[in-house]
């Protein structure tokens, strides 16, 4: 594709290459309108506006400017530090056969909790439970039964609390939903909210992700650790090469 100039500023071609380039350093979610016709048009505007301020700098001597000079030798001051902990990070590698060590030594970390998807009733005591389960016995569907009698704002959703884990309901409620045979409706169950009726749609047991799945969480995990301690045995090193006074 011809790198098409779009602009010239003083002697300096602005091409399409440059337009594209300057794209790409803004955030994703700006990308999409710089990308359209009017947004390539204003970043164009943009970029000539910077190179002739540029010009005007450089005409009226500011390259000797304090302020410039300052500015100028704290980026490298940064520039510089940076360049040099990015080459001491590179020296760190973490390999296939430790990622796997570790995983197979720490599986237990990695195993995802036992889960159970379940509907349920909510009523203000044992006999309207009774009551309820006796119409949801008789035909009564559950989802129409929750609509009508449940004072819980799972209501709306037939009484829908979707997927949990143990922990996350009260132990009354969890001891029965996790004990219950799925698709069987459950004797009233008192909690301190009042009386449920519970119905099981799924069950997950825990089970251990697969190496694949976790593979490279623990590789980065590995990698920054070792990166971390390479920084600071980095630090301790330098502190004895170097003379560095704290004053209180």
């Amino acid at each position: 594709m011809d790198n098409k100039v779009l602009a010239v500023v003083n002697g300096k071609e602005i091409t399409q290459v440059d337009l594209d380039s300057t794209i790409k350093r803004f955030p994703n979610e700006r990308q999409g309108y710089l990308q359209t016709e009017a947004g390539k048009k204003q970043l164009l505007e943009e970029i000539i506006s910077f190179e002739l301020i540029y010009n005007y700098a450089k005409d009226n001597n500011m390259e000797n400017d304090s302020d410039y000079i300052a500015q100028l030798e704290m980026a490298k001051k940064e520039i510089l530090t940076q360049t040099a902990i990015a080459k001491v990070m590179q020296q760190v590698s973490v390999e296939d056969k430790e990622v796997e060590d570790y995983y197979n030594a720490n599986k237990e970390n990695f195993k995802e909790p036992e889960t159970v998807s379940a509907k349920h009733i909510l009523v203000e005591s044992e006999e309207k439970a009774k009551e309820v389960a006796e119409e949801i016995n008789a035909g009564t569907t559950f989802e129409d039964a929750a609509k009508k009698y449940s004072s819980c704002p799972s209501k709306e959703q037939g009484g829908n609390l979707g997927k949990f884990g143990r922990g996350q309901m009260v132990p009354e409620f969890e001891e029965a939903a996790f004990a219950l045979e799925i698709g069987t409706l459950s004797a009233p169950v008192k909690t301190q909210f009042g009386y449920h009726l519970i119905k099981v749609e799924d069950k997950s047991k825990g089970a251990v992700k697969s190496f694949e799945e976790v593979k490279n969480s623990i590789k980065n995990k590995l990698l920054q650790e070792r990166q971390s301690f390479k920084y600071t045995q980095l630090n301790k090193e330098l502190r004895q090469k170097y003379d560095v006074q704290i004053n209180n």
